[in-house]
């Protein structure tokens, strides 16, 4: 182990030889013996594999930019969740968090890794650069549901139907709604309108709320 992450280990967490440690090359798990501390290296001995942790369901979350804590906390909790890939939306978002999102970037793939790290995931979650709603919309594959507050919208246990499926997409719009215009590019493109009950959710809550369900039913 190099750079910044043999630093934290060795100067920060004042690691030593001989302590075990669980390592992923984004693949498989292992667990491992640190041989050798160095400035700027790690050296380790592989002991033993560790089964993987990974669900079999490929879980895209497309969520809309909000302020950036309940944005964090909100991809932090899906990927502890299982998410596969996460797509910020420009979804009547504030322009000033548009503006500002592209330049959060690794301030959100670190949140990933450290999300990634503690659940003991094998794989990080991949982070899409901000895209326009109609593209998500069109570009997403697999079992595809969008939480809508409209009265037409069936509980999400009625639309999610039991059983495995390889892919899912979750799509998650801003504090103000969908627009009719994103709904219908919804619709064209596939999904299925779904409601998490009459309460007022925030958008940080609604995701982990729609994650479990999915998972529940689909992982």
């Amino acid at each position: 182990m190099t750079g910044d992450a043999a630093h934290h280990l060795g100067r920060v967490l004042r690691a030593e030889a001989g302590q075990l440690y669980e390592l992923s090359d984004g693949e498989k798990a292992w667990l491992a013996r640190i041989e050798t501390v160095r400035r700027d290296r790690v050296e380790f001995a592989l002991v033993e594999p560790i089964a993987s942790r990974e669900s079999a369901l490929e879980t895209a979350l497309l969520l809309a930019v909000v302020k950036f804590d309940s944005f964090e906390w909100a991809i932090e909790k899906a990927t502890e969740l299982g998410v596969r890939k996460i797509v910020p939306l420009a979804a009547r978002s504030e322009k000033a968090l548009l503006h500002a999102a592209e330049k959060r970037a690794e301030r959100w793939k670190k949140i990933l890794l450290e999300a990634s790290q503690q659940s003991r995931r094998v794989r990080i979650p991949e982070l899409l650069p901000l895209e326009k709603v109609s593209v998500a919309f069109q570009s997403s594959a697999g079992f595809k549901v969008m939480l809508s507050e409209r009265p037409e919208a069936r509980r999400m246990r009625e639309v999610i139907q039991a059983g495995a499926v390889p892919q899912a997409v979750l799509a998650i719009g801003p504090e103000g709604g969908w627009t009719d215009e994103e709904f219908a590019g919804a619709e064209a493109a596939g999904f299925q309108q779904a409601s998490l009950g009459s309460l007022i959710l925030r958008t940080e809550t609604a995701v982990v709320a729609a994650l479990s369900n999915l998972n529940y039913a689909l992982g």
